[in-house]
């Protein structure tokens, strides 16, 4: 674990892999955190891979909410710079995904190519995230149904039922609450058809939170990006099949030329 000292805040992210290799940066989704790429880490070892928290998750410091999305977008466009990345391949998983959307946009000196998973240009509408904001304050988190929206309605017979009930329960309600407001109102639908950069939308055939055919519509915004279905996976399919989610992966940055 690795703090990193920010003007305003402290951030929980680690740089592994060869310091002159092509950089990855892995940005997970909501009461999530950097353990939830671990299994992928092999596959990506000859990359320079950034792993992160984002503030009020894991090990990264909880400002009170709620928080907006231009600073979780800022967040780690301030650790790309502190690491000295550039041309990064960004992977955003979840919620996630509008971060890593935000960024190529924002910084394309600093985001070559980016890879979506489970997410969209839109997550649910602000009515929507406003009650499950208020439920969770009301009677705190529901560490159960998210394994169920995260993995399937079979998700206690899933050896990756432990390590994402280890994040969930580590993210604390402020954390939780500060993202959920961010990305309630984000739309980004006319900013990310702007996009004309390497993209991989990677999305699991039983994705219950993110359907398939939601995901195939962020696709077919960005100009020559791909489409990909792992059949059979939930949300989290680099969690419990980091070996097909890797390969699919990797074959992305062989095919871009990244690294």
């Amino acid at each position: 674990m690795t703090l990193v000292w920010l003007s305003d805040l402290r951030l929980n992210a680690t740089l592994s892999g060869p310091p002159d290799a092509a950089p990855v940066i892995l940005i997970h989704g909501l009461g999530l955190g950097a353990g939830l790429w671990d299994g992928l880490l092999p596959a990506l070892a000859r990359f320079r891979v950034l792993t992160l928290d984002l503030r009020g998750h894991g090990a990264s410091d909880t400002p009170p909410p709620p928080y907006a999305l231009g600073a979780l977008i800022r967040d780690v466009e301030r650790l790309a710079d502190h690491f000295a990345l550039r041309e990064a391949v960004v992977v955003g998983q979840g919620e996630g995904g509008l971060i890593a959307q935000g960024l190529a946009v924002k910084r394309l000196d600093l985001v070559r190519g980016l890879v979506l998973t489970g997410s969209a240009t839109r997550l649910g509408n602000p009515e929507w995230w406003q009650a499950r904001i208020a439920r969770q304050r009301e009677h705190g988190p529901d560490p159960e149904a998210d394994c169920a929206a995260l993995l399937g309605p079979r998700w206690k017979d899933q050896p990756a039922a432990g390590p994402l009930r280890a994040m969930l329960d580590q993210t604390r309600p402020e954390g939780w609450q500060g993202l959920a407001a961010a990305v309630a109102t984000a739309d980004l639908y006319q900013t990310t058809a702007t996009l004309t950069l390497p993209t991989l939308v990677l999305a699991g055939g039983d994705d219950r939170k993110v359907p398939p055919d939601m995901q195939r519509e962020t696709a077919d915004l960005i100009a020559g990006s791909e489409f990909r279905v792992l059949p059979g996976l939930p949300h989290l399919s680099m969690l419990t099949d980091p070996a097909r989610f890797g390969a699919a992966l990797g074959d992305f940055l062989t095919r871009i030329g990244h690294g």
